[in-house]
């Protein structure tokens, strides 16, 4: 099965947070949130590490992937 993938760029907070909120509800246990700020990773990072699951990043040129896993 392959890893949910969410492109949020583009898009203002917090709707990247509510679409990773979504992930989270819908019982993904992995994923990733593209987006193309810095505010959005933080606010991502910080609904991750409240959730107590693991989060980490990369960049892909401009774009910021943030893989979210239980």
């Amino acid at each position: 099965m392959s890893t949910k993938r969410i492109d949020a760029r583009g898009l203002s907070c917090p709707q990247p947070v509510v679409l990773a909120n979504r992930a989270i509800e819908e019982g993904h246990n992995s994923f990733e949130v593209i987006v193309d700020n810095e505010v959005s990773r933080e606010n991502i990072f910080r609904l991750a590490k409240k959730r107590s699951l693991n989060v980490h990043f990369h960049e892909e040129g401009s774009d910021i992937v943030i893989s979210i896993a239980r």
